[in-house]
């Protein structure tokens, strides 16, 4: 079941790693960062979609392609704000579902923007809900890179982690992989963002700790389709260009 809903991309000029990455072009696809994010989107169930961006650059891309945006400041310290922002500039009801696709995602499936946003239909006691993913080697659940999460039977979030701490085993033997992919209830975000960071957000570098650090719940659901690829160092486009490839290639398969 998924109900009407809104996906918002944040998507910034400015970043130190790779600047201005959101219109490098991902190699084999002629397409750049922000247009995949984009894409993906569109192809899903969303009501309605907009790049939420602090940069001319992107907003001009976006009107070439035809994609909605919304400028927003400058300032923000997060994607979440940037999204917060265009919330109230679309003045969205409380109740209304934001899903909140980062804006360096290459490869995205939408059934994923489905998922998450089908879950806070069902699950009307929670206001936001993640996806995950299980790892595919200690090696990967050991890199402080990739976000550790756990979560209980019922499907509410215990711990965010960068930090790996192997178990006795178990189904997946290593882990979960938590996938940067939200949704909020519109009003649960207004608040969101207004929260004062907590300690341990700090210390991790891990916004979501602050929902349950404040005592909210999350509920965390096991991804149904392999997640895109993150893009965020010279080594992340060289990965993204192999997958194009790949795809390239299955699809002349065809």
């Amino acid at each position: 079941m998924t109900s009407s809903f809104t996906v918002i991309i944040p998507s910034r000029y400015g970043s130190t790693r790779l600047p201005a990455k959101a219109l490098i072009e991902i190699p084999g696809t002629g397409k750049p960062l922000v247009q995949h994010a984009w894409e993906s989107a569109t192809a899903s169930a969303a009501q309605q979609v907009f790049v939420a961006t602090d940069h001319q650059s992107i907003a001009e891309h976006c009107a070439g392609i035809g994609a909605s945006f919304q400028m927003t400041s400058i300032r923000h310290q997060s994607g979440t704000d940037r999204v917060a922002e265009v919330v109230d500039q679309l003045r969205l009801g409380d109740d209304e579902v934001v899903v909140n696709v980062q804006g360096d995602e290459v490869g995205l499936p939408p059934e994923l923007i489905d998922q998450v946003a089908g879950i806070l239909a069902r699950e009307p006691e929670y206001s936001m809900a993640t996806l995950c993913e299980p790892f595919e080697s200690e090696a990967a659940a050991q890199d402080t890179s990739n976000v550790k999460v756990s979560f209980d039977a019922t499907g509410r979030a215990l711990s965010f982690s960068r930090a790996y701490r192997p178990g006795p085993g178990g189904d997946p033997p290593w882990g979960y992989r938590h996938i940067g992919l939200y949704a909020y209830r519109a009003g649960f975000l207004r608040k969101f963002t207004r929260m004062p960071q907590s300690h341990s957000e700090l210390r991790e570098r891990l916004e979501q700790l602050r929902a349950l650090d404040s005592g909210y719940a999350v509920y965390v659901e096991v991804a149904c389709r392999p997640a895109g690829h993150g893009i965020d160092t010279p080594a992340d486009l060289e990965r993204a260009a192999t997958w194009a490839l790949s795809m390239h290639t299955t699809l002349r398969d065809k």
